[in-house]
């Protein structure tokens, strides 16, 4: 049995959260499993030692108070509450003004918001990054097909594209062909940006341009505890069915559900899947 105070997962949904589990019992780590009702896979809340609905912020907090955790990680989708939604549920808290604020600004608003209520009750708020390391991208070709010199052009392409947008509320995912901007990722998510790809690309101006990389990171300066970048079998699939050569990630910060099974259907597929530095800024790739 693992020594220690635990490290409690406030679990929304998608595969991550279970992955992240596993991890952490391997390493001998005492967990608690806080799944959030509605959003957390039936398969993890019937684990859980909590399901309470996203709503109910005075039971998360008592909850997590009650535990004790070493830290807490927020992992797994949730979708935002919309504000007649939560408008009840604020009466019971003294800031509810602040939370109101917090739940109606943007993603980057929003994380940061939560993590800050979380630790003005004395709760350590960990990331995955230093916890779980092995659940995210290394550096260089991860699979058997390697990237030719038109795909690293694209990439670094795509790169300074997504560090020039850090400042700002979108994505984290970028399209680009021939060193061409196919599609920038906004609220619909990675896979319907490749989806979208794949239907501009029909388009007379772009039809010609064969390949093309998916490049998908984190922002520059971003808190490396929430909404890392994520790619899994299934990003492989939706950047194969829009005609594209490759994934680059950000190498130690995007997370890849499934490993062996991503860099299996990659090499199916015959996409690249490349780990890319960070680089200095001002620099050159």
């Amino acid at each position: 049995m693992a020594d220690g105070a635990p490290v409690a997962l406030l679990a929304g949904g998608g595969a991550l959260p279970g992955l992240l589990r596993a991890a952490l019992l391997r390493r001998g780590r005492a967990v608690r499993v806080l799944a959030l009702r509605g959003f957390a896979e039936w398969t993890l809340a019937r684990q859980a030692d909590a399901v309470i609905d996203i709503l109910d912020y005075k039971r998360i907090f008592a909850t997590l108070e009650a535990w004790a955790p070493a830290e807490v990680v927020l992992v797994g989708t949730v979708h935002r509450p919309k504000p007649s939604a939560f408008a009840g549920a604020l009466a019971a808290f003294r800031n509810r003004e602040e939370i109101a604020a917090i739940l109606g600004a943007g993603d980057d608003g929003l994380l940061a918001g939560v993590i800050r209520l979380l630790e003005e009750r004395g709760l350590v708020v960990g990331g995955i990054h230093r916890l779980a390391p092995e659940l995210l991208a290394g550096a260089g070709i991860l699979g058997a097909i390697a990237p030719d010199e038109q795909d690293l052009a694209a990439a670094a392409v795509g790169q300074g594209v997504l560090e020039a947008l850090s400042p700002f509320d979108v994505g984290q995912a970028v399209v680009v062909a021939a060193r061409r901007v196919v599609a920038v990722e906004g609220p619909e998510g990675t896979d319907a940006m490749l989806a979208r790809a794949r239907r501009l690309r029909r388009s007379p101006r772009l039809r010609a341009i064969h390949g093309g990389v998916l490049v998908k990171m984190a922002k520059v300066g971003q808190d490396l505890r929430v909404d890392l970048p994520t790619i899994g079998p299934r990003t492989v699939v939706c950047a194969a069915r829009a005609g594209l050569a490759g994934i680059a990630v950000g190498a130690g910060t995007t997370l890849i559900v499934d490993t062996s099974a991503t860099i299996a259907e990659a090499d199916r597929r015959g996409l690249f899947l490349l780990g890319i530095e960070r680089r200095p800024e001002g620099g050159e790739t």
